[in-house]
């Protein structure tokens, strides 16, 4: 019985974890972090698995602290939402004392191994889960700019990794960071949108003009046209060391457009639905956009 209660002791403490660190988005994040790293170094030869193990756990710790933290502040909010009112601290699971140390323990883990790659990752580590946690989740019960204040450190781990692969921050990196930025909005306000209802209940202002109307919509397009953009910037031989061929470019233009689609089409229906649509669209179009960039580099 005792094993039996123990066995159910640590799935509850595992899904607890898994919840209050938001591993999904934090594995995600990992991902752009990951991605960012190879293409950052030079070749497949200056690979090292040590830095691409502590850069993901590292960046892992970074993001659940954020989230951490997140939860511990927002406690209340989340309690009043459907989506957010089982998560371990508003469900009386976790005490918020508990869900801090967390935080704090993730924060300093994720600091020091990033720090052992290089000071520049780490900087930008830590002012990542400043940002979120201290202007970020703050602003969200007061205005719709907090969605642009979330996008900073939003952007962050996709250049993370090429600082980390590279120890500088340049053209090549603010590039990686413009892309990621400009994917935030059309993102983000497709989640607003279709949790329109769930947010209004806590008092979060998600959407740029408050409401789920053509003004919105239209902000949602004109940022996936800023998005296509950038991802092209690449292309035209002016980001330094990184660069896309004319093939990898074509490719990235049609994810752009596939994209600019369902943004369309919120535009046109206004609908929950479109909007989930588009959400979705948006999380394979980062990853499959940053999987083009990688096979071309290593493949050209």
């Amino acid at each position: 019985m005792n094993a039996t209660q123990n066995t159910l002791s640590l799935k509850s403490v595992y899904i607890d974890f898994r919840e209050i660190t938001k591993a999904r988005l934090a594995v995600s994040v990992v991902f752009s972090s990951i991605a960012g790293f190879m293409l950052g170094i030079n070749d497949i030869h200056s690979f090292s698995w040590m830095v691409l193990l502590k850069l993901a756990v590292g960046g892992y710790c970074m993001v659940g602290a954020s989230n951490a933290f997140n939860q511990v502040i927002e406690k209340d909010l989340d309690a009043l939402m459907d989506r957010t009112k089982n998560r371990p601290v508003p469900a009386g699971r976790m005490s918020s004392n508990t869900a801090l140390i967390i935080a704090s323990l993730l924060t300093i883990i994720g600091i020091v191994l990033l720090y052992t790659i290089n000071s520049k990752t780490a900087m930008f580590g830590a002012i990542s889960i400043f940002l979120y946690t201290s202007v970020y989740t703050p602003l969200k019960t007061m205005t719709s700019l907090s969605v642009f204040v979330g996008a900073f450190p939003g952007a962050i781990p996709f250049m993370l990794g090429w600082v980390a692969a590279t120890g500088e921050f340049g053209i090549e990196a603010g590039t990686l960071f413009l892309i990621q930025f400009f994917w935030q909005f059309p993102h983000f306000w497709a989640i607003g949108w279709f949790l329109y209802e769930d947010y209004e209940k806590a008092g979060f202002f998600m959407l740029p003009t408050g409401k789920k109307d053509k003004s919105t919509a239209l902000q949602i397009i004109l940022y996936t046209v800023w998005l296509i953009i950038a991802s092209l910037l690449p292309a035209l031989g002016y980001t330094g060391q990184l660069f896309i061929t004319p093939i990898a470019a074509i490719l990235v233009f049609l994810l752009g457009l596939w994209m600019l689609y369902y943004g369309v089409q919120l535009y046109k229906k206004r609908s929950a639905k479109a909007a989930r649509t588009l959400m979705l669209v948006s999380v394979s179009y980062i990853t499959l956009l940053q999987l083009v960039y990688i096979f071309d580099k290593f493949l050209r």
